[in-house]
């Protein structure tokens, strides 16, 4: 099964779900594509990142990320991934939530789609194969959301401003360079990311490097490199963000990218 682009056919009749998984040894990309189902993506081991018009999410091994029917959306990984999915029909049920959404994946959740993804192709014939589907529409639903995106505004403007930061993070350009080069007044470019996607221009700023390091640290690149690429003045001062941010090092969000299993007590 394609991880990551669109499905190769359609569910069959009375089918609720199809799940899969699969391994990359190197960075895969996605081009924009959307299809009928819903669709679940997350690891086991690595980093994805999802994109759609209006945003970013970077998903580790501790989460998966919800992208709905319809929704035109990219999808990359950063270095090897062991990666699964699923594919919900359109039909399966009125309360999936119909925005993109990170969810912190649960042990449950990784389990019942690791069983689904050994069926046959066909209808759920079981009792105890409808039962996993249940399971996992009511993981979808209920499971608790992560609120860490990067939004991105509509306006052509601002827009273009913010891609050039997402492919550069550490161009240490301020506003006025930014509004200029965009012709407009600064404060005209400030108040439109903070309309446009709730965070002032360095707010946002601040954000999309946070993001691009993620993908670094995935990636094996060393924290120090990370912060004097993202244009932070030490390596101190770039791991103080994260841990506040995050609630944990660099190195520790590292070691879960690849064996996100919680310790025992």
């Amino acid at each position: 099964m394609n991880l990551y682009g669109p499905t190769a056919i359609a569910l069959p009749p009375g089918k609720t779900l199809v799940a899969g998984c699969g391994r990359e040894h190197k960075e895969h990309t996605s081009m924009p594509h959307c299809h009928p189902e819903g669709q679940l993506l997350g690891s086991r081991r690595g980093l994805l990142t999802i994109g759609t018009e209006t945003g970013m999410w970077v998903v580790p091994a501790t989460h998966a990320v919800w992208i709905p029917p319809h929704q035109i959306h990219w999808a990359r990984s950063h270095g090897p991934l062991d990666g699964w999915t699923v594919y919900v029909a359109e039909r399966a049920r009125q309360q999936l939530p119909l925005t993109v959404r990170t969810i912190r994946a649960s042990g449950l959740l990784r389990e019942a789609v690791l069983r689904a993804a050994t069926w046959p192709a066909g209808p759920a014939d079981t009792a105890v194969d409808r039962h996993i589907c249940e399971v996992i529409l009511d993981e979808i639903e209920g499971l608790p959301t992560d609120s860490f995106t990067l939004p991105l505004p509509s306006d052509h403007q601002a827009l273009h401003v913010a891609q050039a930061l997402i492919a550069d993070p550490g161009d240490p350009r301020g506003i006025r360079d930014w509004a200029s080069l965009v012709s407009v007044s600064d404060r005209t470019l400030s108040r439109r990311f903070v309309d446009q996607t709730g965070f002032t221009f360095s707010g946002w700023r601040q954000r999309a490097r946070l993001v691009r390091s993620l993908e670094m640290l995935a990636e094996q690149q060393p924290v120090t490199s990370i912060a004097l690429n993202l244009g932070y003045a030490t390596a101190s001062a770039f791991i103080a963000l994260f841990r506040r941010t995050f609630g944990e090092s660099p190195a520790s969000y590292r070691a879960k990218l690849i064996d996100p299993t919680p310790s025992p007590t």
